[in-house]
């Protein structure tokens, strides 16, 4: 029983950050209807400015952190505006056609500054491990978590009670009503690209600081996947939930399976749940699969 608590509660923990980069997917699917496949490589490229910061020079954790957030930022404002923005009115083939290129394009940068080696930045948060009895629980699953579950509690709250929040969920829901009342809806399509870029970075960030870096960490957010189809594409609350079943699922197949296997039974529990309800658990049922 002491185990099988403590593999559910590491995979409990670890959602969290897994619903930050499912997060990070659905909101851009909510605000512009497009699946980006670069939000992978966002995240890592968050993670290496993190890593040049602090390693390369010499600043804080915290403030190369945040140096880390502006500069995705601007890059999201940059993309938005120079790539996305052009193609305003096409097919969303067209649109994910161009996701997957800049996605490829950031992957071949990075490779060619940092290469292909691993490093280990520093950790914002602390190692230490807390026990409760038999129950042993890393202290930076358990800090991820924590910062995961505050970061989406802030979106919920934003989304729910502020202007600017209601105004993108107008946008997400009826674009052309929208405009009509007076939303800016360039605006609202560029701060969402902004917010999941951010996102993305916390995610990667948490990640990388306790895993390692290296370019394979771009391929840890298509693993999201399960998640976001499980809980629907266009559901922040769906990809929440989904996100911790899908944590607990990996670490009880981890625990009692063994480790390669936790990549194989979230799928099979996703499709046994999709073959009930194909539009996840809390997707629109008029929901477009790409």
């Amino acid at each position: 029983m002491s185990e099988f608590v403590e593999y559910s509660l590491l995979g409990l923990l670890s959602g969290g950050v897994i619903a930050l980069v499912a997060l990070s997917f659905v909101l851009i699917y909510k605000g512009t209807g497009v699946v980006n496949f670069a939000v992978g490589e966002v995240m890592m490229l968050g993670a290496y400015f993190y890593y040049a910061g602090t390693v390369t020079f010499g600043l804080a954790p915290w403030i190369a952190f945040a140096l880390s957030l502006g500069l995705i930022g601007l890059l999201a404002v940059a993309v938005e505006r120079s790539v996305l923005r052009p193609l305003s009115g096409q097919s969303a083939v067209a649109v994910l056609m161009a996701t997957i290129g800049m996605a490829s394009i950031i992957h071949g940068a990075v490779e060619a500054v940092w290469g292909g080696d691993t490093y280990s930045p520093p950790t914002l948060l602390p190692r230490t491990p807390l026990t409760f009895g038999e129950i042993l629980i890393p202290g930076t699953v358990l800090g991820n978590f924590v910062v995961a579950a505050v970061l989406i509690g802030a979106f919920l709250a934003f989304f729910r009670y502020t202007k600017t929040g209601i105004a993108l969920r107008a946008t997400a829901s009826d674009p052309v009503t929208a405009a009509v009342l007076g939303i800016n809806i360039n605006y609202s399509q560029r701060l969402t690209w902004v917010l999941s870029g951010l996102v993305g970075t916390v995610a990667g960030v948490l990640i990388a600081s306790s895993a390692g870096l290296s370019p394979l960490l771009a391929a840890a957010a298509l693993g999201v996947f399960a998640a976001i189809i499980l809980g629907g594409l266009d559901s922040i609350l769906g990809a929440i939930v989904a996100s911790l079943i899908i944590g607990w699922v990996e670490a009880l197949a981890a625990g009692y399976l063994g480790g390669k296997t936790r990549d194989v039974v979230p799928y099979i529990v996703v499709l046994a749940i999709l073959i009930v309800r194909p539009y996840g658990l809390f997707g629109t049922r008029t929901i477009e699969r790409l």
